[in-house]
């Protein structure tokens, strides 16, 4: 062909020439031997959709494993989330309603010549000769219905948060987990506040048997801005709080041998540690929140709280209610973060073995189109 020679591509009908129905990679070649040596043929193939290529049911049954990657990755952290935080904060119910009344009977009391505090064992006998045993658990429902979207909201916003956070490199720092930590924090507090305290009013608060009685009354006598009394000293306790917890979590499970760093007990181990060390510093306003959430409350702000606190009840009175506090958020703490954990390996195993089975599948396909088109 001269260096002239121009080329012409026409659109025409040619007997005998079928387009193939394969959309994989590899397809049959034309025999141009058939149309003579000038004749060319030029193929498209069009991507197949990875659907194309799903497990089948049959598949499904026989890896059970691939239902939890076929779920958006979203809603399964959501779920785990919310059924490992009602489950921990059911059976960790009674020590949390004891560790209100220790944060805010000397408050609650009222008179000059009231008991300042009450202690540990007092609690519980206070609980059981007035209530019962169901007292225990007086103020779980809201409490459950609250860590749901709490829960949730918490472990996605960190895992979004911690991407928004991230270097140049793709890196993570520690101020960037710190930051991720506090802003997951604020953002689940701030969206589930007022289910706080209306789970506070009817933890410690006599005559109310609802969450709808509560929330009507506060409506009718303090107004809608009662349902957020509280929420600078919360936010500003449950950014450091998450902040650190999430941050020594991810950390010293990152700094442990790599066959040690799938296992359950040392998740749970790597949570407790983390739990501790964030407890013991940010503990003291927990309590300042606690008392400004209650209703007839004389303090306005952190700054009315702490010296007001220190001179009812001394220094101690700012960890009012720790030991059941500790005993409470420590294996609450540990049972959401390594079942988190759990999860998330749970979902990139699926993740791979659904990869698999597709990968399978489209091999197959493409072995199909293959032997079809060479018959």
């Amino acid at each position: 062909m001269s260096d002239n020679s121009q080329a012409t591509l026409t659109w025409r009908d040619i007997p005998g020439l079928h387009p193939t129905r394969s959309r994989g990679l590899r397809l049959p070649q034309c025999n141009s031997r058939r149309f003579g040596p000038n004749f060319a043929c030029i193929s498209l193939a069009e991507k197949r959709e990875d659907k194309d290529f799903s497990p089948s049911f049959d598949q499904i049954l026989k890896h059970p494993l691939t239902m939890v990657a076929l779920v958006p990755k979203d809603a399964a952290l959501f779920a785990a989330g919310a059924i490992a935080g009602a489950a921990a904060k059911t059976v960790t119910a009674p020590l949390d309603r004891i560790k209100l009344l220790m944060q805010t009977h000397g408050l609650r009391a009222g008179q000059v010549g009231a008991k300042k505090g009450i202690g540990f064992v007092e609690a519980i006998s206070m609980i059981g000769k007035e209530e019962g045993l169901k007292g225990y658990w007086k103020g779980n429902l809201p409490q459950v219905i609250r860590i749901i979207p709490y829960s949730a909201v918490q472990l996605f916003a960190y895992e979004s948060y911690k991407k928004l956070f991230r270097g140049k490199d793709g890196e993570l720092s520690l101020i960037g987990r710190l930051a991720a930590g506090a802003c997951a924090g604020m953002t689940s507090t701030f969206v589930t506040y007022p289910l706080d305290v209306l789970r506070l009013r009817l933890a410690v608060e006599p005559g109310y048997k609802t969450m709808s009685q509560i929330a009507a009354n506060m409506l009718r006598e303090e107004g809608f801005a009662s349902f957020y009394n509280g929420l600078g000293p919360s936010l500003i306790g449950i950014a450091p709080y998450i902040a650190v917890n999430f941050c020594v979590f991810d950390l010293v499970k990152k700094s442990l041998p790599e066959k040690y760093q799938k296992r359950t007990e040392a998740s749970m181990v790597t949570a407790l540690v983390s739990a501790t060390v964030a407890t013991l510093m940010c503990y003291p306003l927990d309590t300042v929140r606690r008392q400004m959430q209650l209703k007839g409350t004389p303090y306005v702000t952190v700054l009315d709280a702490i010296p007001g606190i220190v001179a009812r009840d001394g220094l101690v009175g700012l960890y009012r209610g720790f030991i059941p506090n500790a005993l409470k958020s420590l294996p609450n703490s540990s049972i959401r973060l390594t079942t988190f954990d759990s999860v998330k390996r749970l979902i990139a195993s699926g993740e791979k073995e659904l990869q698999r089975i597709m990968e399978e599948n489209r091999k197959n396909a493409d072995q199909s189109a293959s032997d079809n088109g060479s018959s």
